[in-house]
């Protein structure tokens, strides 16, 4: 095709308050270990590219015009992704927000997997353009990506939307449709992990609207009107009054964020599956942003807890920090023989594969396990233990608005919050490249607000 440029018209549209939505001032936002799976589509449903940001392009460095650069550099809502030339190099991204230097995200060392080769639905523009629905581009060994409704042109590739991600999201009322009764300007509001539901549904008039078939996530979703969804990592949002929470005044706002994922996430079943009683006896398997939680909520109903662990090295802040009772290494067959049956409930929040039968044989009679950390393979369930100690196996998905806004009241009541690193935007890349190792106790927070403010 040439490298002569020729001129694209590119255009950057927000979404509008309407009557039933608030305009959210973004002040927090927890990176969850939800967007690292989605980053690397362990799930098998993330819309690449995925990248921090509103509004994105993607394209050869060296393919865009002085002009335009510049345009793209001071726009507020600019969140662009380079690649160096249109084939045979790694994916780099690059975000604004206002005159924020770009910060390139490497997702190279990420492996990303799930996608497949296809081009579809491409037609010819003219003679420097190809239009896609769907691109499939392979940048070198590892690095597969689809792009959804882009344009080629030269050696630049556009896209827009693209789709963001992030869905822990504490911030301000700054705008109210004329229907919002729920909030005022000024209000300290949290926004979760959906933004959407039919509301009709049998489901929905329970207050599940988290199993609602029409459920529409934060982010890497599509909402009713068709658009995507775009996540936390932004300075401004608009959400549906219905899906935003009060955030209590009482909590702070950076170390309660994660609170509404990892927090409701570990609350709700625990209360579904009737593991508050005094006295009882819960064990915690992992360690991690929802295990930490899980420890807290189990000592304010007035559980004795067991953190159920691989890791020694996590006893003392186990226990000495967080409060646990006891401290069980799953690895040491000696340990895990000698607390068989002693366990009233497990909760399980690992998110690789492993193996359910030594959990099930720490239960007593009538025991409950329920598992929240969303392995992407099956785990295998023996049926002889399960059978023999009546013993139940379950599942639970985050929570609805009604229990979730519970959740935010009782860690206020209880002074309950996440332990965290709070972080400015530029550090997003570390923070998930050290997320992929698992090296943070327990969760990053985007100090958003300030991050801008410094910019």
């Amino acid at each position: 095709m040439g490298n002569k440029w020729r001129k694209v018209k590119l255009t950057l549209t927000c979404l509008e308050n309407n009557d039933d939505d608030v305009t959210v001032k973004v002040l927090y936002c927890g990176v969850c270990h939800s967007d690292l799976h989605t980053v690397k589509n362990e799930w098998g449903f993330t819309m690449y590219p995925i990248v921090p940001g509103m509004s994105h392009g993607i394209g050869s460095s060296d393919a865009w015009p002085r002009e335009l650069l510049n345009w793209v550099k001071a726009s507020p809502l600019g969140h662009f992704c380079f690649v160096e030339t249109w084939l045979d190099t790694s994916i780099t991204m690059a975000t604004w927000a206002g005159s924020r230097a770009m910060e390139p995200l490497h997702l190279g060392s990420l492996e990303v997997s799930g996608i497949e080769d296809r081009i579809k639905g491409f037609g010819e523009i003219d003679m420097q353009g190809l239009e896609f629905k769907s691109l499939w581009a392979k940048s070198k060994p590892g690095d597969d990506s689809t792009w959804d409704n882009c344009t080629y042109v030269d050696e630049a590739l556009f896209l827009f939307p693209s789709n963001s991600y992030m869905h822990e999201i504490v911030g301000v009322v700054t705008k109210t449709g004329k229907n919002v009764e729920k909030f005022k300007i000024g209000d300290r509001v949290g926004v979760g992990v959906i933004v959407g539901s039919c509301k009709t549904c049998e489901i929905c008039q329970q207050d599940l609207e988290n199993y609602c078939p029409k459920m529409v996530l934060t982010y890497n979703s599509i909402s009713a009107e068709g658009v995507k969804t775009q996540g936390g990592y932004s300075d401004v949002m608009v959400v549906d009054q219905h899906y935003v929470l009060r955030f209590p005044d009482t909590l702070p706002a950076d170390a309660g964020a994660p609170l509404l994922c990892a927090g409701i996430t570990v609350y709700s079943p625990m209360k579904y599956y009737g593991m508050t009683e005094p006295g009882k006896h819960l064990g915690v398997v992992g360690l991690g942003g929802l295990g930490h939680i899980a420890v807290k909520f189990g000592k304010a109903f007035g559980l004795k807890v067991t953190v159920i662990s691989t890791s020694l090295k996590k006893e003392a802040e186990a226990i000495n920090k967080l409060g646990a009772d006891s401290f069980l290494i799953s690895t040491d067959p000696t340990a895990m023989k000698a607390a068989m049956g002693t366990m009233d409930y497990i909760i399980d929040t690992v998110s690789a594969v492993h193996s359910l039968a030594p959990l099930l044989g720490l239960l007593k009679l009538n025991g409950k396990l329920v598992t929240v950390g969303l392995p992407d393979k099956p785990l295998e369930l023996p049926i002889f233990p399960l059978c023999l100690g009546r013993k139940l196996v379950g599942g639970s998905d985050i929570g609805g608005v009604k229990e979730t806004q519970e959740m935010l009241d009782f860690c206020a009541k209880h002074n309950i919050t996440s332990d965290i690193e709070l972080i400015q935007m530029d550090y997003i890349n570390t923070a998930m490249e050290r997320l992929a190792k698992s090296d943070v106790r327990y969760r990053f927070v985007i100090d958003v607000a300030n991050s801008l403010l410094q910019q």
